[in-house]
């Protein structure tokens, strides 16, 4: 399917705050980004502020009033979107005024692209404004402001101890302040399936077709796997609901959570959903036609679009291209190397040098969620100088103020969040009432698991609030970031421009010659990934993680045959590295043959 795109490429969402005004700043350029809906607080802060910036109306939306998370999340939303009309309606007049603007616009534009092309030809052949405007309303809009909600994180909400009704949950008010703001864009759904979350689309008709146009409000899915898009892509069919965008993540080679897979290789899945993807449109088309006859909503006559993409680890120009050939893809996520890019995300000073300085040892896969979830990170954050600080007072854990991820029922009945000071007390006073019963190192490996873990909710929206200079109210938390190991082959800011040009192969923002092929390196992380289940296996021998060991070490080796396969037929895209590559495969073969003996 042809890309409709301006761009090939998509800035994803990034923590809480790294990509909450980042529409603002790039989707005037064409350029889509993800924006986090899950703090409420940090979007209202937002609000006021850009609010002011740009001379809009603002009322405050306090605590106070009825459904106020998701009436903020609408208010900011619609605020992003009338900064973006305005600031792409600007652009586009300094275009028809000024060729200098033309000139430097042709600089962020793919170097195969039709408006490029007319915009050159426009300036080399002096061809009349008229036809200017015509390019222009023909290949130039702004890009998508798309939202992300994690499902999981649904936290209930309660009026003293009675719980309120289900779309007071967080996820539930998130989605319907999505669903009523002015945006035509579309949410995307990550961390797994949340069935209620599911149905209670239905109640907008917003993510519905009509006959004279495509959904307002569409849906995207961010998967793992073809088998995780298939089951969950026919649920929501089954409703009605079309997905407009599977987004393939890296299991392991991402920023953010990390969500493992059995051993399948990112470049697997990719040609699987290659192969297969005519029988996901068809399946799902059907089941949709269904539900919407059902409904006696409009019934399209034939699929509506799908696009599939896919992030994690591309980190180069070739690396970016072959997967747009080599799959069929329709665009591709560039992440954490936008951290390094103040035009386009929004991370403080400190925090930004800090990723710049930092090496493939700092980049690190933690434990630090309270989700329980291995999570993405770098050492040397101010969060973890706080955390660490607080641990050596006896202080443990944090105040909580959010209580976003107050998912634990461990010890609360209304639950609490694992990072909490209040939680991590009762872990700590149960842990030294087994102390007798536990030796040195085990006591040792408990209480870290119980310390190590950081108040996200804070740390990932700090960074706007330094970035902005605004005040930070409550207990200092410092800020976290979770960027992929790939920022460690970026080693310095650089401009919108710059990094623009760096995708798309007209320059080179990689000065190490020791960085490894984003497949490759996906596959060392899984060979690690290997190590760490079968030392889990050794300590704790069950049927069952027999099974899932060997199922990991199988598909795994399917994995490397593969690629020795992909890397041999290739002639275009690493043929200067492809002997290495060969190499490390064949290393990583013989390696996991050892292991699995």
């Amino acid at each position: 399917m042809k890309n409709t795109n301006l761009h090939t490429f998509h800035i994803p969402v990034m923590g809480l705050a790294y990509t909450i005004d980042s529409p603002i700043r790039v989707a005037h350029f064409g350029i889509s980004s993800v924006i986090s809906v899950m703090d409420d607080e940090l979007m209202e802060r937002m609000n006021e502020f850009y609010s002011q910036k740009f001379a809009l109306p603002y009322q405050e939306i306090t605590r106070k009033m009825e459904d106020f998370r998701s009436r903020r999340i609408t208010a900011y939303l619609n605020t992003v979107d009338t900064i973006v009309k305005k600031k792409f309606q600007s652009f586009k007049d300094s275009l028809l005024e000024n060729k200098k603007s033309i000139e430097q616009f042709i600089d962020l534009l793919p170097s195969v692209s039709d408006l490029r092309n007319d915009l050159q030809a426009y300036l080399e052949d002096h061809l009349s404004v008229e036809n200017l405007q015509s390019s222009l309303s023909n290949y130039f809009n702004p890009g998508s402001i798309d939202v992300n909600i994690m499902t999981k994180v649904d936290r209930e909400h309660y009026n003293g101890k009675e719980p309120l009704p289900i779309q007071y949950n967080d996820a539930h008010a998130a989605l319907r302040g999505f669903a009523q703001s002015n945006l035509n864009a579309s949410v995307v759904l990550s961390a797994g399936m949340n069935p209620r979350l599911y149905s209670y689309f239905e109640e907008f008709d917003v993510f519905y077709p009509t006959e004279t146009s495509l959904p307002q409000k569409r849906i995207i899915l961010k998967v793992s796997d073809y088998r995780s898009a298939l089951i969950q892509g026919q649920q929501l069919a089954k409703k009605g609901l079309w997905v407009s965008e599977y987004r393939i993540e890296s299991g392991l080679n991402c920023g953010g959570h990390a969500f493992a897979t059995d051993g399948q290789l990112m470049g697997y899945i990719l040609d699987v959903f290659k192969e297969k993807r005519q029988e996901l449109i068809d399946t799902t088309h059907a089941l949709l036609c269904k539900a919407l006859q059902d409904k006696n909503k409009y019934v399209p006559s034939k699929p509506l679009p799908l696009s599939i993409t896919a992030q994690g680890g591309v980190g180069t120009s070739q690396e970016h291209q072959f997967l747009l050939n080599q799959y069929q893809l329709d665009s591709i996520g560039w992440g954490s190397p936008f951290l390094l890019v103040p035009e386009a995300t929004s991370t403080d000073i400190e925090t930004r040098n800090l990723l710049a300085n930092a090496k493939e040892d700092d980049l690190y896969l933690s434990d630090i969620s309270p989700l329980g979830i291995p999570f993405n990170t770098v050492k040397g954050t101010t969060n973890e100088k706080l955390k660490l600080n607080r641990i050596a007072k006896e202080s443990p854990g944090s105040s909580c103020p959010r209580k976003y991820l107050a998912l634990d029922r461990s010890y609360f009945s209304d639950g609490s969040c694992t990072a909490a000071r209040k939680h991590q007390k009762v872990a700590l006073n149960q842990l030294n009432e087994e102390k007798t019963n536990l030796s040195k190192e085990e006591y040792s490996s408990k209480l870290q698991k119980i310390t190590e873990k950081s108040c996200l909710c804070i740390g990932l929206a700090n960074a706007s609030f330094l970035e902005q200079n605004l005040p930070i109210k409550g207990e200092a938390q410092g800020v976290v970031v979770c960027p992929g190991p790939n920022i460690a082959y970026f080693s310095k800011e650089a401009s919108l421009q710059e990094m623009v040009e760096h995708i798309y192969g007209r320059a080179n923002l990689i000065e190490t010659k020791d960085r490894p092929n984003f497949l490759i390196k996906e596959l060392g992380m899984y060979i690690t990934h290997f190590k760490n289940e079968k030392m889990d296996y050794e300590k704790d021998p069950t049927n069952q993680k027999l099974k899932k060991l060997n199922k990991l070490r199988d598909n795994l080796i399917e994995g490397i045959e593969y690629y020795k396969n992909l890397f041999a037929n290739d002639h275009q895209y690493f043929v200067i590295e492809n002997e290495k590559i060969q190499t490390q495969l064949n290393t990583f073969e013989k390696e996991l043959t050892i292991l699995q003996n």
